[in-house]
């Protein structure tokens, strides 16, 4: 073998070695439920994806969604999963209607990220944000976990994970989940979206900075400039639960948390930059009794 026909030998042989390993290589696989971590589930659904393949890259998103919160699970999935890469598979699980007559499915955006789960809501803001570009159901008949048919209960770990770890691991295609359905027929929570009435912004509190108790908006910056509110100017903050104030303050519009005293209210965007509330190194949340939902509204206005 000459000195040529050796060198395509060796290229035709990387080539071949590339293809190959692009052929197995997997996709994220990132796990987000309720069930908290004092007991077996998140494991026994981390065994099932190792699984289907051990090389398969398993992180959790977070597993302390407080209990049956559809809403909470919706928009943690909203937070982070455009941080991760396209091909992403997403299994959420927050499913009080476990084994009911609720659909199972996968539901792929427009980016090419990949959701598994309970059609309940969870996807609402996923839907909403980053559009369905394909929306199919779970055909259990051939994608569930083997010797699991009798168990009604679990689908976290003998469905989602199962599935999830298949189209991540690439031992299925997204085709190969189960039948079309239209993708309009996502089911969607109702919640009031960000909107301007005149010189006010009306949202909702979609989830609190829970380690520090910073209230946070569905009001985005984009909706915010339009006031026309600059950096140290006085801003209206209301708040209400299911129509009643609760809490209203007078605050500084400030780019961070050093921009006021400790103990001082101020308005500042948060890390999605959204609109958000806070006290210098202290608990708005705590202080004036606030929590977080579709049915906690927030008004926001420029001091004239």
């Amino acid at each position: 073998m000459t000195l040529k026909q050796l060198s395509k030998f060796f290229a035709a042989a990387c080539l071949s070695t590339v293809l190959a390993a692009q052929a197995h290589a997997s996709n994220a696989l990132v796990l987000l439920t309720d069930f908290g971590t004092s007991d077996g589930a998140v494991s026994a659904m981390h065994g099932v994806a190792f699984g289907v393949d051990p090389k398969l890259q398993v992180s959790d998103l977070t597993h302390n969604i407080p209990d049956y919160d559809i809403w909470l699970g919706a928009y943690r999935l909203y937070q982070t999963a455009n941080y991760w890469p396209q091909g992403s598979v997403f299994v959420a699980v927050v499913d009080p209607g476990v084994g009911t007559s609720r659909k199972s499915v996968v539901l792929k955006t427009r980016e090419g990220r990949y959701f598994v789960g309970p059609d309940n809501g969870l996807f609402t803001l996923i839907a909403e944000r980053d559009g369905v570009a394909e929306l199919r159901e779970i055909d259990e008949n051939v994608n569930r976990l083997a010797g699991s048919g009798e168990s009604y209960t679990f689908h976290g770990r003998d469905v989602y994970a199962y599935v999830g770890a298949r189209l991540a691991s690439g031992a299925i295609s997204f085709e190969q989940v189960g039948p079309v359905l239209p993708s309009a027929s996502v089911v969607k929570i109702a919640y009031q979206k960000a909107v301007r009435q005149g010189d006010t912004l009306r949202g909702i509190i979609p989830v609190l900075d829970v380690k520090y108790g910073n209230v946070w908006t569905n009001i985005p910056k984009a909706l915010f400039d339009e006031l026309k509110i600059g950096l140290h100017d006085k801003v209206q903050v209301r708040i209400l639960h299911k129509g009643k104030q609760v809490n209203k303050v007078v605050a500084p519009f400030e780019h961070t948390f050093g921009g006021v005293a400790q103990g001082k209210p101020l308005v500042y965007l948060n890390s999605l930059l959204d609109v958000a509330v806070a006290i210098s190194q202290g608990n708005y949340a705590k202080q004036h009794h606030i929590e977080s939902g579709v049915d906690w509204e927030v008004e926001i206005s420029k001091v004239k």
